[in-house]
């Protein structure tokens, strides 16, 4: 007996030096942002705050899009283990398998991305979206954060005053969008961020969306166009993505494996305060410096969208039972979710023109 426990106690002495000889976790992980972009920024906060919370025990360094793969390379370098992990969005692993643009790519039947992340958590998405990446023999832990602001519907050269404004031009965009603006009548190619403004200036796209004030002043959108249409059901609840290589993950301590955790969701909450800062700020400056003029997207169009997403997704449905399964899921937590927030949530646009007078910037177009 003394023996065994005189080896237990040398075991637990030795335990700690022999983790200390081992040395920080580094990590290499890329965004599939240019580094200008403020998503770029949304990442290496993440990758901070995680170094922050481990101690320096875990180091991880986030390079921009295209530094060790194209944007739309991320999914397949993470799985193989090229990077450790990486940020991103789940739509631009969309031609992998086209359930995966659920996450944010539609109009959510009426969430906002917050509740859509409310849903992942709660609601049956976290299990749906390992089953989903599993299907596809993606090596990976997926942990969706960062709940978007509605997305624009783009920017174009002249207002889009009605459905039939859309037929015909040359559109970027991502995920099932892709399907839902080829039904209204565009000719979409996909592009990541990084490479929209140039096709843009060389006469590639006639029109495109992104998402927000920030990147798309930034990526130089303005430099382009004008005319920016505000208001949109293509993107409507869309959040980011920290994608893990499920190996590496797996080979962490637990109690590392919670710090990443607990920094996931305190990034999701720091970004979406950082977004509404930054945002609006460049909202007014695309108004007063860059002379764009923004305009609502008219409810036909916006009623037209909806319309064709329906058709979009019953055809996708059919053809695949794991779209089918994870709509279904989604459907049902949006019916109580909504009711519950529609019937709750008092107007904030009546307290808006209480106080700042009923004139907006963003006009109907005509």
């Amino acid at each position: 007996m003394l023996t065994a426990g005189a080896a237990a106690a040398g075991a637990a002495v030795a335990a700690p030096a022999v983790a200390q000889s081992t040395g920080p976790v580094a990590m290499r992980w890329q965004s599939t942002w240019p580094s200008k972009d403020i998503f770029h920024e949304y990442a290496l906060d993440f990758a901070k705050k995680v170094n922050d919370m481990t101690g320096g025990d875990l180091k991880i360094e986030v390079l921009p899009a295209g530094a060790v793969v194209p944007a739309f390379g991320l999914l397949e370098a993470v799985s193989k283990g090229t990077l450790d992990g990486g940020h991103g969005v789940m739509v631009y692993h969309y031609g992998k398998q086209t359930a995966l643009a659920l996450w944010g790519s539609g109009p959510g039947y009426g969430m906002d991305a917050n509740m859509l992340l409310a849903w992942h958590k709660y609601g049956g998405g976290k299990e749906l979206l390992a089953k989903l990446y599993d299907s596809i023999g993606a090596n990976v832990v997926s942990m969706p954060y960062g709940p978007m602001p509605t997305q624009p519907l783009g920017w174009f050269k002249k207002p889009i005053a009605k459905v039939d404004d859309m037929k015909g031009l040359k559109f970027r965009t991502v995920g099932i969008s892709i399907d839902v603006f080829t039904g209204l009548g565009a000719a979409v190619n996909a592009l990541p961020g990084g490479e929209i403004v140039s096709a843009m200036d060389r006469g590639l796209l006639d029109a495109a969306e992104f998402n927000n004030a920030s990147s798309d002043r930034v990526l130089g959108f303005t430099d382009v166009s004008k005319i920016c249409m505000l208001q949109s059901y293509h993107q409507n609840a869309e959040q980011f993505e920290i994608l893990f290589n499920k190996a590496k993950y797996d080979a962490l301590p637990e109690k590392m494996r919670a710090i990443i955790a607990n920094a996931v969701e305190a990034a999701s909450a720091d970004m979406s305060w950082k977004a509404i800062d930054r945002y609006s700020k460049d909202y007014v400056e695309m108004q007063t410096k860059d002379k764009v003029r923004f305009y609502k997207t008219p409810d036909p169009v916006l009623k037209k969208q909806l319309e064709v997403y329906d058709e979009v997704v019953k055809k996708k449905a059919s053809e695949n039972p794991m779209f089918k399964e994870i709509l279904e899921s989604q459907r049902q937590f949006a019916q109580r979710a909504t009711q519950w927030e529609n019937d709750t949530v008092v107007s904030r646009k009546m307290a808006f023109d209480h106080y700042f007078g009923q004139a907006g910037v963003a006009k109907q177009p005509t």
